[in-house]
């Protein structure tokens, strides 16, 4: 497809939208943890199961959703996506028992989300960029999706708060209709099949045998570990800490709009600076803003400074590391290959999504999550700092990326 600057803006800004839509309800989840399982009476591993098998869902799915995209075009990833995630949400909002919730905000949303976030848009965007632009473009429609979880964080809290939690799902999942539509302006033509092109098999198989690929999944493991169990456990943290319902909301919202700055900054600095560096500094930082949040007395203040630090760190790893991969292995298969290490990011988003509940409920705390977050973000900072930054032998052979 042609890298023009018109068709490059044109698709980069239906993937902002499409991101925002996605990200940004996707993020609201952890609103609906108190409200849900306070009208059931179920203990909080329940919902946080639920979101933990999504994660897990979306991540098992991912590579093959990627795939898909890459070979027939995003638009029909898109429009699946946006169908299933919609029905989702409706029947989450119909969910009266933890088997329907595991199925509707677990299984179905899962499987939406693969078709309508990072690995499958950013391929689009990757693919529609040039060679030298390509990180900055990342960058800002990651932004994008940070900037959906600032704007409708607020807006979900005062559907709940309207409606009802039941209703306020429903309502969401309107909106998230609104996908399906949008995904004209996003119209991704695979590039057609040469016979010097790498198959499906040669691809993976490429992958597999480079080490870098695997130390950045295993970094990006760890992302999704603390993301996940921030966004869905910071605001009952909070309250259990005797802070208003309002300052978790706040402090989500302040993530998000952070990482918009934090985002853009990354996908420009990557576009100057090593990639991988850049992403053991931001992981190391995450710890040393975790210790912090924990050693200073807790107040609103703290808590919003924490939002402020977290969120300029939040999604900042997704335009690096996706980056990495497209510098690596070229865009030909950049949607499957980040949907594997999506995969990765994914298995970390069910663990620290579902422990967080599980040690809650047994310990009655979250110190020992926190401690683990700390833990694997150094480990995080450490396996991403020897990944070089280089294409294959393939792409240097054939003078570029593909």
């Amino acid at each position: 497809m042609t890298s023009s600057w018109r068709t490059t803006g044109w698709v980069l800004f239906g993937a902002s939208l499409i991101l925002a839509l996605s990200l940004g309800v996707r993020h609201g989840f952890g609103l609906f943890l108190a409200p849900m399982s306070a009208e059931f009476g179920w203990g909080r591993e329940v919902f946080a199961f639920a979101i933990a098998l999504q994660n897990l869902v979306w991540g098992l799915v991912q590579p093959f959703t990627g795939a898909f995209a890459d070979r027939f075009g995003a638009t029909r990833a898109v429009v699946i996506g946006g169908i299933l995630y919609a029905l989702g949400l409706a029947l989450m909002g119909l969910a009266d028992s933890p088997w329907s919730l595991s199925m509707s905000a677990g299984v179905l949303i899962g499987i939406g989300l693969s078709g309508t976030s990072f690995s499958v848009l950013l391929g689009v965007v990757g693919r529609a960029s040039p060679p030298e632009k390509r990180s900055m473009a990342m960058g800002i429609a990651a932004a994008a999706g940070s900037f959906g979880q600032f704007a409708m964080l607020p807006g979900s809290l005062g559907l709940i708060e309207w409606l009802g939690w039941s209703s306020a799902l429903l309502a969401l999942s309107l909106l998230i209709a609104l996908i399906v539509p949008l995904t004209w302006m996003v119209e991704d033509r695979p590039h057609p099949a040469l016979g010097q092109e790498q198959t499906l098999g040669e691809a993976l198989r490429e992958a597999a045998g480079h080490s870098g690929f695997w130390l950045l999944s295993l970094g990006f493991f760890v992302c999704g570990f603390q993301v996940v169990f921030i966004g869905v456990h910071l605001p009952a943290y909070l309250v259990d800490q005797h802070l208003q319902a309002e300052v978790g909301t706040t402090v989500l919202a302040l993530v998000g709009l952070f990482n918009v700055f934090g985002t853009y900054i990354a996908g420009w600095l990557g576009s100057r600076l090593s990639k991988p560096r850049l992403l053991a500094g931001l992981y190391l930082l995450r710890s040393l803003v975790i210790v912090a949040f924990l050693w200073l007395p807790l107040s609103p203040w703290t808590a919003y400074a924490f939002g402020m630090a977290m969120g300029l760190l939040w999604l900042s790893t997704v335009p690096l590391t996706n980056g990495t991969v497209a510098t690596l292995f070229g865009v030909r298969n950049l949607s499957m290959l980040g949907g594997i290490v999506f995969f990765f990011h994914q298995l970390g988003s069910f663990l620290g999504g579902w422990l967080g509940g599980y040690l809650y409920d047994r310990t009655g705390s979250y110190d020992l999550v926190w401690q683990i977050s700390i833990l694997l973000g150094v480990m995080a900072a450490v396996l991403n700092w020897p990944v070089r930054e280089q294409p294959v032998p393939r792409l240097q052979v054939a003078g570029g990326l593909q």
